[in-house]
């Protein structure tokens, strides 16, 4: 597969017909562990400007994505590897739901879609995490509002602190979540 680096995060497949195979997904890996944020995306579509958005994403297991939601887009997971939990926030930051996802073989659900913007984050429970995302285009950094209740994850720290906190406060969700069955 041909691609070109936009960036230590994100590259963008320049074949006419991209498809990705096992190979490619653990080149991703690979090059995941190489970045100090431990993660990248594959852009399948050309441009930052096309209308339809489709990303191979990997993630290694320590990596904290900020709350956040896309105001106006939808977004879609297909889970390739590994497992996760998507958690989903009201605005003021109280969990509404945690969503369990994994591979097909996991049991768990390997599809979802978000066809309104809520604020979201993924609590990865494997090593990797491989998921295939489509949304709307075209990107703009703008449109993406993090959650003004979750804490800046650009120091490493408070990523991990902000990390050990949700995994806490979702088992205390699904627990009264169970008692209330």
């Amino acid at each position: 597969m041909k691609t070109r680096m936009e960036s230590d995060e994100v590259l963008y497949a320049e074949d006419p017909i991209v498809s990705v195979t096992h190979e490619d997904l653990d080149w991703l890996k690979k090059k995941a562990g190489l970045n100090s944020r431990q993660r990248i995306r594959l852009c399948s579509h050309p441009e930052l400007t096309d209308k339809l958005h489709e990303m191979m994403i990997v993630l290694r297991k320590n990596v904290c994505v900020r709350p956040h939601k896309h105001p106006g887009r939808s977004e879609s997971f297909h889970i390739i590897e590994g497992i996760v939990d998507i958690v989903v926030f009201d605005d003021d930051g109280s969990i509404l739901q945690v969503l369990p996802l994994g591979e097909y073989n996991s049991g768990r659900v390997f599809y979802c879609r978000m066809n309104s913007s809520v604020y979201h984050t993924l609590l990865i429970r494997s090593e990797f995490l491989i998921f295939h995302e489509t949304t709307n285009g075209p990107f703009q950094k703008d449109n993406t509002q993090f959650a003004p209740w979750s804490p800046d994850i650009s120091d490493p720290e408070s990523g991990k602190r902000y990390l050990e906190q949700l995994g806490a406060s979702v088992a205390s969700f699904l627990m009264n979540k169970k008692e209330n069955l």
